[in-house]
């Protein structure tokens, strides 16, 4: 798997709070574990290398061998937890055990050529939609926002629930990242997405005028000062709250109502799934909740085929 520019630059760049004189020595090969698994997002590498370079300047510190292969062994990282220094900054020894062991799941999966295992269940954030009416009026609110708010708020919606990007992905997006094509398609055309993203038919207008509004700066938030914060769309939301009445902006609620208004609309589900970067078909199962069922004059037509 190829790592997106921004990750691997995370873990180019990474520098835990540990003394040179610590971390040097283990710090190539713990960039080198985390480059093996291939985390998708800064977050996850961010947190992946946290855990790799505590266990490995544990292991340095009692005069284990430099042997990634050694860190990650299952009695070592008992030893590492039982030891204390995995406790910090807080969490049970258990969920301290728990990180580096995944860690080494996810490396040895690679090694194997594994594909990794499927979820099935829904996430902790997973969101209803909005409905209609509930999106028309945040677009309308959106857009009496002042000046720049109103810019990002559109970026927001247009990406999330227009192109059904993921908050760490809406976030990277750059105005000579839009391409129209002759057919007056509008795609975001970024080669670290590795995948097509066309934007639905309502949202392309203001996709493409802020496209070029943005030029070579980003879509949303173009004036930030870090280029990929933790919290860069959620804190936009907390910062910009519709009045009584109106439900409140979520970047995930938003690519829920774009997948899910596919899904109703009887989009193929892996033309769904390849959209929206999932590993497979399965990730949209927790979405089918939001479908109804087709009535059954609906089903009997494409059940019954075509005749001879």
């Amino acid at each position: 798997m190829t790592l997106n520019p921004q990750v691997s630059a995370h873990i180019r760049d990474y520098r835990p709070r540990l003394p040179a004189a610590r971390w040097e020595p283990v710090s190539g090969q713990v960039r080198a574990v985390v480059t093996a698994v291939a985390p998708a997002t800064c977050d996850i590498a961010r947190r992946l290398l946290y855990v790799v370079s505590q266990l490995a300047v544990w292991a340095d510190s009692v005069g284990l061998p430099r042997d990634p292969a050694l860190w990650l062994r299952t009695e070592t990282i008992d030893r590492f937890v039982l030891s204390g220094p995995a406790g910090r900054p807080g969490g049970t020894a258990q969920s301290c055990r728990c990180r580096p062991l995944r860690t080494r799941e996810a490396v040895v999966r690679v090694q194997r050529g594994e594909a990794p295992p499927i979820r099935i269940k829904a996430d902790r954030w997973l969101r209803p939609p909005y409905e209609e009416h509930e999106l028309a009026a945040l677009r309308r609110w959106v857009e009496l926002l002042p000046g720049r708010a109103r810019l990002d708020g559109l970026a927001l919606m247009a990406l999330a629930t227009g192109c059904g990007l993921a908050p760490d992905e809406l976030r990277a997006v750059r105005g000579h990242d839009l391409r129209t094509t002759s057919q007056g398609l509008v795609l975001v055309d970024a080669p670290w997405l590795d995948r097509l993203v066309a934007c639905r038919a309502e949202w392309e207008v203001d996709l493409t005028n802020l496209a070029e509004l943005a030029g070579n700066a980003y879509l949303f938030r173009p004036g930030r000062k870090v280029e990929a914060a933790k919290n860069l769309v959620s804190s936009w939301s907390l910062r910009h709250r519709p009045h009584a009445g109106l439900l409140h902006l979520e970047a995930h609620r938003l690519r829920t109502t774009w997948i899910v208004g596919l899904l109703r609309q009887r989009v193929d589900p892996v033309l769904i799934a390849q959209a929206a970067g999932m590993r497979s078909v399965a990730a949209l199962f927790p979405y089918f909740h939001w479908v109804p069922p087709h009535s059954p004059e609906q089903a009997a037509e494409p059940l019954r085929g075509a005749r001879p």
